[in-house]
């Protein structure tokens, strides 16, 4: 689809900034009330999913070009959909889906920010849009014998994603998950060196052509293995194999399944067993990725019915992120000896997100910064020892912004405290 199919969605909204905040049955009090980091940060309503989609309809109809300032606008924002789920609690109609297919004509007319146009070289010449991810000396999966699903039979195909194997403060995340699986049991492979980029960042980005193509290539090796099911920590990974490969005609027959999901399933089989105490108090990140973004992509052909009122013939069903993964990860938590888990404010769908999503971590690592500490400040007031979270984006950005302050709050991997419980 191009912007222009969104243009009635676009039209429809109606300016009430319900996609500024959560939705109005869950605000506790003003200070938690905001959904959206960029309008919460710049405090102008074209920051917002509203003022957004205002900004499509201009570009549409050539009331606005594609200058300096509206890139600004556009790129600061870490597409999130927090706003999409904000304003689906009232309306049927798409914010988050437009807000991409901006970013898409962004790049088909040559707009552009240098540092993506680095990763996307990165992707084009490596296979993974992180740069500094190769060449590198050392690998995460260094020592461990772990068979490669290109060459071996394996029933389980492990992905750890570029922004893990980018980061040597990541790989002890991908290092655990791997071990819980041969504890089970599990024939499982990864492709090492060889892995590629999802390529959901870039979609998100705006470089759908370079999205198609790494899809593409994915799930040709993906089928190569003969492998039933997909497993991955990364949960722009998740949502790009399970929710974007689905929605471009990639799906197929291999399962998709986040960590949280699977070793829940292999808990419940009486393959992993937590029997060490973890005593420790936390409170989880639901990431916007497996959350609100993650659930399942809604396949819809038919016609908008002229009228006052949006109808659909036939019926049409909107996705908005009341399906995502939010179960798996506490009751993970909750089973693990000694672990207390509490509730922070914003929860599930109405998560504030990161900030690292959307390139705002490349682009403005301020912004991205002043995002997570946000979440930090409302974890710590829950009376919690530790943020847990489910993605490494996120917690790389919440590490981040914690170094240099005084503040002894700790932030984990749910797998990092699984191993614990049970390695």
């Amino acid at each position: 689809m191009a912007l222009a199919d969104y243009q009635q969605d676009m039209e429809t909204c109606c300016r009430c900034s319900a996609c500024k905040f959560i939705t109005l049955e869950n605000v506790k009090g003003v200070e938690n009330a905001y959904i959206c980091p960029s309008i919460a940060r710049y405090n102008f309503h074209g920051y917002s999913g509203g003022g957004r989609v205002a900004t499509g309809i201009a570009l549409l109809e050539k009331e606005l070009d594609y200058s300096a300032k509206l890139l600004e606008v556009v790129y600061n924002c870490q597409m999130c959909g927090g706003c999409d789920v904000a304003c689906k609690y009232a309306m049927d109609m798409e914010v988050f889906e437009p807000l991409s297919e901006i970013r898409i004509a962004c790049v088909e007319k040559g707009k552009t920010l240098p540092v993506f146009d680095k990763m996307i070289e990165s992707l084009r010449h490596t296979g993974r849009l992180v740069p500094t991810a190769r060449p590198q000396r050392k690998n995460w999966f260094d020592g461990m014998k772990i068979k490669d699903y290109k060459k071996q039979k394996v029933d389980i195909i492990f992905h750890a994603g570029c922004r893990t194997a980018a980061d040597q403060s990541l790989w002890k995340v991908a290092q655990a998950s791997l071990a819980l699986m041969q504890k089970a049991g599990i024939n499982v492979g990864i492709a090492g060196a060889e892995e590629q980029c999802c390529g959901g960042r870039a979609y998100y980005l705006g470089y759908k052509a370079d999205f198609l193509k790494q899809a593409e290539h994915n799930m040709k090796q993906f089928l190569q293995s003969g492998a039933k099911t997909l497993v991955t920590g990364c949960a722009e990974c998740y949502q790009a194999f399970k929710v974007l490969y689905d929605r471009f005609g990639f799906k197929s027959n291999l399962e998709v399944l986040h960590t949280s999901e699977y070793f829940l399933r292999l808990m419940r089989e009486g393959k992993l067993v937590p029997s060490k105490k973890v005593d420790l108090k936390v409170t989880y990140h639901d990431p916007c990725y497996l959350g609100r973004l993650g659930e399942p992509w809604i396949h819809w052909h038919g016609k908008q019915i002229p009228g006052q009122i949006r109808l659909f013939d036939p019926p049409r069903e909107f996705r908005r992120g009341s399906y995502g993964v939010y179960a798996p990860p506490r009751e993970l938590l909750k089973s693990l000896p000694g672990l207390t888990l509490t509730e922070m404010d914003r929860t599930r769908e109405n998560a504030w997100c990161c900030g690292a999503g959307g390139g705002v971590e490349e682009s403005n690592p301020d912004f991205a910064a002043w995002t997570a500490d946000i979440r930090l400040k409302e974890a710590h007031a829950t009376g919690a020892e530790a943020l847990v979270t489910a993605c490494p984006g996120c917690e790389k950005g919440f590490t981040c912004a914690l170094k240099g302050t005084e503040n002894s709050f700790q932030v984990y991997d749910i797998v990092e405290l699984l191993a614990r419980a049970t390695l």
